[in-house]
């Protein structure tokens, strides 16, 4: 029976809407009280619990709200609640029930498109980002996630339109600028390079600082003046790196336990192994991953599933680890030592509710799977591995270009040149070490030799995935598949040799970087 809401479930929603959680709980275990069986009162409660961290607690709330009042706004942020942990197929059902009783509020609108694009349904995101925006027309909030969502869908037009339209709202918005300069190449003649700096002198926040900083790095290098872009960069990274707690040994620490544990992973019982053969991209960032996902979703057979975090999740489930990372070498250790069968099983769970095709084959294209190539050939035996390789140079050079998530803890390497050329080394070492673990599994894909011979690399590519000949694989730039990564310009191009030995550009002052990868072993040419 649906239950309309009480009066006094009013104060409960002002006080939600102030941010009030504490005051929230308390009115609305008050109607709980008076009517145990109000589903407003029990939505309001799991909203409040779920914003002070219950999210267990929460959820459990809003499914009994649900099952009172089965109406879009609480199905929408019940959806949202899966997702934080990691319920996504229960998200995916969630929302094809909240289609059916759509909600009418912007907010919901918003978190119904947040869902989506979680899952990776771009399209069917913008729909409710839209709505969102024709609801809250000055909300910024909603015109970033409708613009960012435009930008992966193709349509760089209106994700620019939408943007400058955001920019008017709040000059100031530092994630606007950021998108808005990564949307095309600019030039001499139309570019925002003095807007940017700016806006950029006026910051004072930290965050804003580094993606303003980025932002204008990356017009001013599209403009020819790629020594200012670079001191541009090296400044703003500065800034930020001296905020973070980071140590190289942090991530040695990793690296060593992946190492150390293959002896009990090569051993470790794999009971009713899976029989599906997904296709794992991997390696360092920035190293062409996004170009042969696209070479290979063009093929019939096979569609892209996206960064995926199946793989991290399943093995952080398995290990039981209670620490906050989600690698580290507790967690690696403990995972070499469980079922893996288990664990390809579970990923392959998780990887579903992000599949939108019946192509028979997916790709996973998250690099950092390059930490879990052990535990992928073990717990998926038919699973395909390749390992974009990329000049260490460049590769060095482009993550320390790419701005990646701020909050993430796994990229803050990424901040100093010389953290970026311990890493890649590292990667390098293990690279070598799975090469020796694990003969033929993993194609090694160099990207200067996929630009200098896309037909014969892309050849070698399909053969090592089991795929038959496409010549559609040639035209991935044609591919109107969404691309949610920072390659999404680059990759509706046919492939180009601009990016091959953009360091020498630098030489000077990457000079230090050449001299620790020389010195560890690393060749550079």
């Amino acid at each position: 029976m649906i239950v309309t809401r009480p009066a006094n479930a009013e104060a409960a929603r002002r006080a939600l809407a102030r941010g009030n959680f504490d005051t929230t709980f308390d009115q609305a275990e008050a109607l709980l009280a008076a009517e145990p069986d109000n589903p407003e009162a029990h939505f309001l409660l799991g909203i409040a619990e779920s914003s002070t961290g219950g999210i267990s607690a929460g959820i459990a709330a809003i499914e009994r709200a649900v099952a009172l009042d089965p109406q879009g706004e609480y199905r929408a942020h019940l959806a949202k609640l899966y997702t934080l942990v990691r319920r996504e197929g229960d998200a995916a059902a969630t929302l094809r029930a909240a289609e059916q009783a759509l909600p009418a509020d912007a907010l919901s609108r918003d978190t119904m498109g947040c869902v989506y694009a979680r899952l990776g349904d771009h399209a069917a995101a913008l729909a409710h980002f839209d709505a969102a925006v024709a609801l809250e027309p000055d909300n910024t909030e909603f015109r970033y996630n409708q613009a960012v969502t435009l930008n992966f869908l193709g349509r760089v037009g209106e994700a620019e339109a939408a943007l400058e339209a955001l920019v008017t709202l709040d000059p100031a918005a530092a994630r606007a600028h950021h998108l808005l300069a990564s949307l095309r190449k600019q030039t001499r003649e139309a570019n925002h390079v003095a807007r940017l700096g700016q806006t950029r002198a006026a910051a004072s926040d930290g965050r804003d600082r580094l993606l303003l900083g980025y932002a204008l790095a990356k017009e001013l290098e599209d403009i020819g003046e790629a020594d200012q872009a670079l001191d541009t960069l090296i400044a703003a990274n500065g800034e930020h790196r001296r905020s973070l707690p980071y140590d190289f040994a942090r991530d040695a620490a990793v690296f060593d336990a992946i190492e150390s544990a293959w002896g009990n992973l090569a051993q470790a019982p794999v009971t009713d192994p899976a029989s599906d053969a997904p296709i794992f991209i991997v390696g360092m960032p920035r190293t062409g991953t996004t170009l042969v996902d696209r070479i290979l979703s063009s093929h019939p057979d096979v569609e892209s599933a996206g960064e995926l975090q199946a793989m991290p999740l399943a093995v952080k489930q398995a290990a039981a680890t209670r620490s906050r990372m989600v690698l580290d070498p507790e967690t690696v250790l403990a995972a070499a030592r469980a079922d893996l069968g288990a664990i390809g099983r579970a990923y392959l769970d998780r990887a579903r509710p992000h599949l939108r095709s019946d192509a028979g084959r997916f790709i996973d294209k998250f690099p950092g799977n390059f930490q879990y190539v052990g535990l992928i050939a073990r717990a998926l035996p038919k699973a395909k591995i390749v390992c974009l390789r990329r000049n260490p140079m460049d590769t060095v050079l482009s993550n320390f270009r790419n701005l990646f998530a701020i909050s993430s803890r796994y990229y803050d390497y990424s901040y100093d040149l010389l953290d970026t050329a311990a890493y890649y080394a590292r990667f390098d070492r293990l690279m070598a070490f799975w090469r020796e673990a694990l003969p033929g599994r993993v194609l090694e894909l160099s990207y200067e030799s996929l630009v200098a011979d896309q037909e014969g690399e892309s050849r070698r590519l399909l053969a090592h995935c089991g795929l038959d000949w496409s010549d559609a694989c040639l035209s991935f730039h044609t591919n109107r598949a969404p691309v949610s990564t920072p390659s999404a310009a680059q990759v509706r191009r046919p492939i180009y040799a601009e990016s091959v030995a953009r360091w020498k550009r630098h030489a000077e002052v990457l000079e230090p970087v050449r001299q620790f990868l020389v010195a560890v072993g690393v060749a550079v040419e």
